[in-house]
């Protein structure tokens, strides 16, 4: 097979021109030619690197009606949904080159010599941190624009000076190109290398393990499910030299809600709740899969509004066929676990939509069943009733990694949140309060990652400016004559504008 064409997701039906595939050879240059030019890339100013990012949004918001209209059929998400979603990605566009222009995430710090310190002088020394070499990025199939060809991966590795190479997502192809496109064309208006970017497409495997495996690739971003991001950092660590893969995974998001204020909106909780739970089809890493709750006349207000609300739920496309037949898949294996209760399931269509599914069960019956704590990506969730504070705690403990964690609670929740807040920090990466986990803001102290399965490297985050940190490594620079050192760790740039750690003292100037 030499091309392959777009699906429309909401009839399951081709759509449009056959699109050609990328084979092997064509990795292998893509990533010759990113090695090509990464020398020259990251030794871009940083004002002329954060105007490259500037002019890729220019020209994504130049694409005009054709983007929104090739995503949505592509994805099958609304319009409205898919406005939104450009709106975020030219956002983080424009966020990272803001970041780029402070050089702040540089980490810049100087210890200068102290020839007559004894017993022995302390040599110069001095750091930076350089772009760590080309990167492949894999693109998302719930996100065909935030998280896939100009998405976030692609944008913190620019704004590090990594060149990108991105295996564009199958079910997205006329998106993805379209994209593509207006980043070749912000790479030659700004007069940069060909090689900066790269975009390969095609329906198999091995593409993708061909990318991961070339020795010119330094390191990976994806989005996407356990068994994806885990066979490709299964390839990367089979490397003559491994290589970081930062997956972002699996997630089912526990919601707790703490007593008081169950108590005092039950019912209000339930309704929202399923307004979060069917948002895009449920085909969210941050879904609310995972409801926890102690046992009360609150606790059955919320299952009573969630249940009818479920019920009346229309089925919404889904992305692909596979995807739908996935999810389905995944409600009968709950509705088959012994001591789980289905309490709805919304009206079923055809084999391109999904039916909103809810489920309860008791905490001792979860604990025993490893199964009913799986990720199902799509619109269902297991309601958890628990007998008391302690049997709550010990599903939180018995949980896997997370992106998030949600509390729900009054004034008068304090203390037991307060109580659980150390079990939540060692599970997720973002906790919040009285909200749904469904929005993931843009922004410097945003984290969407977390412990295993969620993230294959806890210690870092594909959402926010912190993202930038995975293409990044660390130098230092001892005694070097001043002449040879990186400008910006040279003695008259100590007064650049640029924040520096000098002796242990943090210069902001």
């Amino acid at each position: 097979m030499t091309e392959f064409t777009s699906i429309n997701a909401a009839t399951g039906e081709p759509h449009g021109d056959p699109h050609p595939i990328n084979n092997l050879e064509d990795v292998a240059a893509a990533c010759a030619a990113a090695d090509a030019a990464f020398d020259t890339y990251r030794a871009t100013s940083r004002e002329d690197r954060a105007a490259f990012l500037e002019c890729i949004g220019e020209e994504i918001m130049a694409l005009g009606d054709s983007l929104v209209e090739a995503a949505s059929l592509e994805s099958g998400l609304p319009r409205a949904r898919i406005e939104n979603e450009r709106g975020r990605t030219v956002t983080q566009l424009r966020l990272f080159a803001e970041v780029v222009r402070t050089g702040l995430w540089q980490q810049l710090r100087i210890d200068p010599a102290m020839p007559e310190r004894q017993p022995l002088p302390r040599p110069d020394l001095r750091l930076r941190m350089i772009p760590v070499g080309p990167v492949a990025v894999f693109g998302a199939s719930n996100f065909p624009l935030a998280f896939s060809t100009a998405g976030g991966d692609t944008a913190s590795a620019l704004a590090a000076g990594c060149p990108v190479v991105i295996k564009g997502h199958p079910a997205h192809p006329l998106t993805g190109s379209l994209v593509a496109q207006a980043i070749t064309k912000a790479v030659n208006a700004c007069g940069l290398p060909a090689g900066v970017f790269q975009h390969l497409v095609g329906p198999s495997n091995e593409l993708g393990a061909a990318l991961v495996q070339d020795s010119r690739i330094m390191a990976v971003g994806f989005t996407g499910s356990r068994a994806g991001g885990l066979a490709l950092a299964k390839l990367a660590q089979a490397r003559e030299v491994p290589i970081p893969v930062y997956a972002e995974m699996s997630s089912i998001n526990p919601v707790l809600l703490l007593p008081s204020a169950l108590k005092s909106r039950g019912a209000d909780l339930g309704t929202a709740f399923v307004g979060s739970l069917t948002m895009g089809a449920g085909q969210f890493c941050t879904n609310p899969g995972l409801v926890l709750a102690i046992e009360g006349e609150g606790l059955d207000a919320f299952v009573e509004a969630a249940t009818r609300s479920v019920s009346q739920s229309q089925p919404q496309v889904m992305l692909t066929k596979a995807i739908c037949a996935s999810y389905a898949k995944g409600v009968e294996a709950l509705s088959s676990l012994p001591g789980v209760e289905k309490l709805a399931v919304g009206t079923v269509s055809d084999d391109t939509r999904g039916a909103t599914a809810l489920f309860q069960t008791t905490a001792s019956a979860f604990l025993a069943n490893k199964a009913a704590a799986e990720e199902v990506f799509g619109a269902s969730s297991i309601v958890v009733r628990c007998k008391d504070e302690g049997e709550l705690k010990s599903v939180l403990e018995a949980l896997e990694g997370q992106l998030t964690a949600t509390l729900h609670m009054d004034e008068a929740d304090e203390g037991i949140a307060a109580r659980l807040l150390p079990v939540l920090e060692r599970k997720v990466g973002r906790i919040l309060a009285n909200g749904w986990p469904t929005g993931v803001e843009v922004s410097h102290a945003m984290v969407h990652g977390g412990p295993f399965p969620a993230t294959s490297d806890p210690g870092m985050t594909s959402v926010g400016t912190l993202a930038i940190d995975r293409f990044l490594r660390p130098v230092s620079y001892q005694s070097l004559a001043p002449s040879i050192l990186p400008p910006e760790l040279r003695q008259e740039a100590l007064n650049d504008g640029v924040p520096k750690l000098i002796d242990g003292t943090l210069k902001l100037n």
